[in-house]
């Protein structure tokens, strides 16, 4: 029996630039170009635009928000903050870290082929980059923002956590409108991903989102 290859040496967080904000376009016009595209390029996203996209999608917008902690771009029920936006790219699956705007390695290999609908056809796993959207639902039971009635609730922690995942997917959809960039929210290979991740009892694998440049037509 041959030994268990070892587990590659994790590369350094990713330190990304700050997120630019800029007023080019409307939120009215970003709504009119919003869309679901999936065939999406493998052209690589610059660091830039993939620094705003996760920023616009779940970064920190101030200092301070309900319970005194920092304030997101996306809503959540007691500002709970119990969404992981995972990242995965063509080398690694990284961890954003909104507070210090980095990404941080989780697992090696490429995870893309797995966050794509499980049975879809004609598509394939070409978008550099692909959102996995897990829930810590620990961080709803214990919420340091006002505590809602129910929130103790498991079936309401979950459906709490639904929102707040449509919320930021919305986030992205919005921000790839405004930047003529394709945008796929789909579902995924909840157990397949969640074992590759490593997750823990109280996370879980909700859906996942691509994001890239749009293919040419065939």
């Amino acid at each position: 029996m041959n030994p268990a290859s070892p587990e590659p040496t994790p590369p350094q967080p990713i330190a990304l630039p700050p997120p630019r904000v800029e007023r080019d376009r409307t939120v009215f016009m970003a709504l009119s170009q919003r869309r679901t595209t999936r065939r999406i390029s493998a052209a690589p996203l610059p660091l830039q635009v993939l620094s705003n996209l996760l920023w616009s999608a779940w970064g920190i917008n101030r200092p301070v928000g309900a319970g005194s902690v920092p304030g997101r771009t996306a809503a959540s029920a007691s500002n709970s903050q119990e969404i992981d936006l995972y990242v995965a790219l063509p080398d690694w699956a990284w961890l954003y870290e909104a507070t210090r705007h980095v990404l941080l390695p989780v697992v090696a290999g490429d995870l893309r082929a797995g966050a794509l609908t499980p049975g879809q056809r004609g598509v394939e796993a070409s978008a550099p980059v692909q959102l996995i959207f897990v829930a810590d639902l620990d961080r709803l039971t214990y919420s340091r923002g006002y505590q809602e009635p129910g929130l103790q609730d498991p079936d309401v922690q979950l459906s709490y956590a639904y929102v707040a995942t449509g919320l930021i997917a919305g986030n992205v959809h919005l921000f790839a409108a405004a930047q003529e960039l394709a945008a796929w929210f789909h579902n995924c290979d909840k157990p397949g991903l969640a074992h590759r991740l490593r997750l823990g009892p109280t996370q879980r694998v909700l859906f996942a989102q691509s994001v890239g440049y749009p293919a040419p037509e065939p």
